[in-house]
């Protein structure tokens, strides 16, 4: 019985809404990524899994630099557990309102659009794990301009299509 409720369970939140770039704007900001993510930025999140607990919180401490073609985000992780990351993402504009990006662990090449004060960025990454390993999971990720300085992001991820978890990040420039 209780297999059976776990499995309804996974497959209700597989199939839970998720934002559009086709809905209508909340204000009339526009989000820039070159302009909001140059400079100094920190930003907190925390990951929910499935079943709605929060299961690891972190703080990054990101520097992020605009040379005109490439957006190069130096980002410092430091989880509550004490242990660190540090992931490098080299964003390319490839046109008005899309991007292409690279990380390492990133699988092929990350792409997204902007639409007035929301982006919209998918990829799938290999994510370290404990004990030196790493899992496989596609991130949907949605990011809303919530002030010139502010940023937040809800992240969706997958793994073998099916729902995992969700991160959500507050991005703040300093």
């Amino acid at each position: 019985m209780r297999l059976l409720a776990l499995a309804a369970l996974v497959v209700l939140a597989a199939c839970s809404a998720r934002p559009s770039l086709d809905q209508e704007p909340l204000s009339d900001r526009q989000l820039n990524l070159e302009e909001f993510f140059e400079g100094d930025l920190v930003a907190y999140g925390q990951f929910k899994d499935i079943l709605g607990r929060v299961t690891r919180r972190f703080v990054v401490d990101i520097d992020g630099t605009w040379d005109g073609e490439t957006l190069t985000l130096v980002e410092d992780f430091v989880y509550e557990d004490a242990s660190t990351e540090r992931r490098v993402w080299t964003l390319r504009k490839t046109g008005d309102d899309t991007w292409e990006g690279t990380a390492p662990g990133v699988q092929g090449v990350a792409t997204g659009t902007e639409a007035g004060d929301t982006f919209n960025w998918g990829y799938t990454i290999d994510l370290p794990v404990s004990g030196g390993e790493t899992v496989r999971v596609t991130f949907d990720d949605w990011m809303w301009l919530l002030s010139d300085d502010r940023l937040l992001n809800i992240a969706y991820m997958e793994r073998f299509g099916l729902k995992v978890g969700e991160v959500v990040i507050f991005f703040e420039k300093r």
